[in-house]
């Protein structure tokens, strides 16, 4: 419970899943499912960075973060798994009694929100990581000597990562953060291949089908 957000979006996905219809496949009934817990976890998340100054992100850092290894390694997995389960599904192709505008707008919404997901995140946790650290030690230096950064300002570091796997004008400090950012950039790299082969399958589905 002391990160409300993700509890919330956890328990709509998972309630979801027993209420979709029993016809559609066990792949479909969990992507399904994984997206309405997903999209209202990160409008929630979009909210709450466009809204809290920085005063409000060091007071609610530690709350937000999904900093333990264990939560952290279970919320990006299962982010990977749910790209696995939309290769899955488009390898079943008609056989999955599924429409192919249902089966491609699935794996779109699925696979942008899980990509959003893990930098948001990694959002919530570059904030606890920074404001949890003491004055002379933080792990981040922002450009023109900014020292209370708000979440746009992680979101901007996390989401740079996320797109170009590399760090931006911010400056990585410590060697806790460098791992961090690290296994962050190998995992949206392989998560950037990921979204490039699904692109090219469903282009190529589009084609043989005209």
């Amino acid at each position: 419970m002391h990160r409300p957000r993700l509890f919330a979006a956890s328990a709509l996905g998972a309630v979801s899943f027993f209420l979709l219809p029993d016809g559609w496949t066990f792949t479909a009934r969990v992507l399904v499912a994984w997206n309405l817990g997903v999209w209202p976890y990160l409008a929630t998340f979009a909210w709450l960075s466009l809204r809290t100054n920085a005063a409000g992100v060091r007071a609610i850092a530690k709350q937000e973060d999904a900093s333990s290894a264990g939560l952290m390694v279970v919320m990006c997995g299962a982010a990977v798994l749910s790209v696995a389960a939309i290769v899955a599904e488009l390898a079943r192709g008609s056989h999955s009694g599924q429409s192919g505008a249902f089966v491609y707008g699935l794996t779109a919404l699925t696979v942008i929100g899980s990509w959003l997901l893990v930098a948001a995140l990694y959002t919530f946790h570059y904030a606890h990581l920074y404001y949890s650290s003491a004055e002379n030690r933080l792990p981040l230096a922002f450009p023109e000597g900014l020292k209370s950064p708000s979440y746009l300002d992680f979101m901007y570091f996390a989401l740079t990562i996320s797109v170009a796997v590399q760090t931006s004008d911010v400056s990585v400090r410590t060697t806790s953060m460098r791992a961090t950012v690290m296994v962050q950039s190998v995992l949206c790299f392989f998560f950037n291949l990921a979204i490039l082969g699904l692109s090219i399958n469903i282009a190529a589905g589009f084609a043989q089908g005209h």
